[in-house]
């Protein structure tokens, strides 16, 4: 796409050839007078419409207007609902979406224990952590076992892995809060039911304003 700049110097050149072929024709040369002309003219065509890219201005992205949603994992795929939580905590929902900017809300997940694995997932995944950070203190343990002992980290590390890595990555993974059970403490936010959602494709929204 053309910027702004290039558009006018395209216009004032046209405007010079159109300029130029019309003194040809008179027998004249062009003086400065007539590149005067010329750039009126092209200053008469107003602003450039075609070069208005929207960028979200810090205004768009305030904490205090971040949506709250709500998911009930009882019963889901592990993939399909980490998808929906990694759009909206992106804000991909979202028709003011850009990847370089907190645009999305806060989601609470509940009955993360009950969260489901297609095949033989339950069994073969594996999860690995390091209980000191020195060499031979691994620990693996499957996804049934993990289940079993910390359920929410099972969600939290499918969520992370699809969010950006870096400083935005990290913000929007503070914005991810999973609990085992359907009890969560959030409730005066009004959160919105998304759970619905997951089976289907991502609609960007506009924004209430």
């Amino acid at each position: 796409m053309c910027t702004s700049i290039q558009l006018q110097v395209t216009y004032l050149l046209s405007n010079l050839r159109t300029i130029s072929r019309r003194l040809t024709n008179e027998g004249r040369s062009p003086a400065r007078s007539d590149l005067n002309e010329a750039a009126a003219a092209t200053e008469s065509l107003g602003a450039d419409v075609w070069n208005k890219s929207y960028y979200p201005k810090a205004a768009d992205h305030l904490q205090v207007n971040k949506p709250w949603y709500v998911i009930d994992a009882e019963g889901q795929t592990l993939g399909r609902l980490s998808t929906l939580v990694a759009n909206h905590l992106r804000g991909a929902n979202m028709a003011t979406y850009s990847p370089s900017v907190d645009m999305g809300g806060y989601v609470v997940v509940i009955n993360a224990e009950k969260v489901q694995v297609t095949g033989n997932k339950k069994t073969d995944k594996l999860y690995r952590n390091h209980t000191t950070g020195r060499p031979g203190k691994m620990r693996t343990e499957t996804f049934e076992k993990l289940q079993a002992r910390i359920p929410e980290r099972i969600v939290e590390k499918a969520v992370k892995g699809m969010l950006p890595k870096g400083p935005l990555g990290r913000t929007l993974f503070t914005h991810l809060k999973v609990y085992k059970g359907s009890e969560h403490p959030h409730s005066a936010q009004s959160p919105v039911d998304i759970t619905s959602q997951i089976n289907k494709k991502t609609v960007r929204i506009a924004p209430v304003n």
